[in-house]
């Protein structure tokens, strides 16, 4: 099972994750309160350079945030690519993306279809069903976006990766 799954996962399905190339903007050292101006600022670069055929896109959007989520931690946002990029890539915003990976190895993941709103609940069950399965989170966390964003909130598919220690 991969990262990027037609069908959505599980309660707390396991997986290998391959370490896919992406092309992210990077956030150092910020906190929840500045997550909004971070996504909006953000995909508003990627997208503009996806549309000036700089990079193409694999799949959907996603965040990987290092550290802690509830206290300071730095941000990736971004998308899988066919080739990330070699260089930066300077924005018209000043943002500059960069080349990424996803982090390789052993993970579990779930789906939330709901509201960005209930991401901390569906985060705190995930990291409880892993525990349940004697697994660890590594302190990275990762949401991909299937939906568009624009979907009713009720049926917004973000799918939640968790790899493991």
């Amino acid at each position: 099972m991969n990262a990027f799954p037609e069908s959505p996962f599980g309660p707390a399905d396991r997986l290998d994750l391959d370490a896919v190339p992406l092309a992210v903007i990077r956030h150092n050292g910020i906190r929840l309160a500045d997550i909004q101006e971070a996504f909006d600022a953000g995909y508003s670069a990627i997208a503009l350079t996806f549309a000036g055929d700089v990079l193409v896109p694999t799949g959907p959007a996603l965040a990987i945030y290092h550290g802690d989520p509830m206290d300071v931690f730095d941000l990736e946002l971004g998308f899988p690519v066919q080739t990330p990029p070699e260089n930066p890539i300077p924005t018209a915003s000043g943002r500059v993306i960069v080349a990424s990976r996803l982090p390789a190895g052993p993970a579990v993941a779930t789906t939330l279809f709901g509201s960005y709103e209930e991401l901390g609940g569906a985060w705190g069950g995930l990291v409880e069903r892993a525990g349940a399965q004697g697994l660890r989170p590594g302190g990275v966390w990762i949401e991909i976006y299937v939906s568009d964003p624009s979907t009713t909130p009720s049926e917004l598919r973000t799918d939640l990766v968790m790899p493991t220690a």
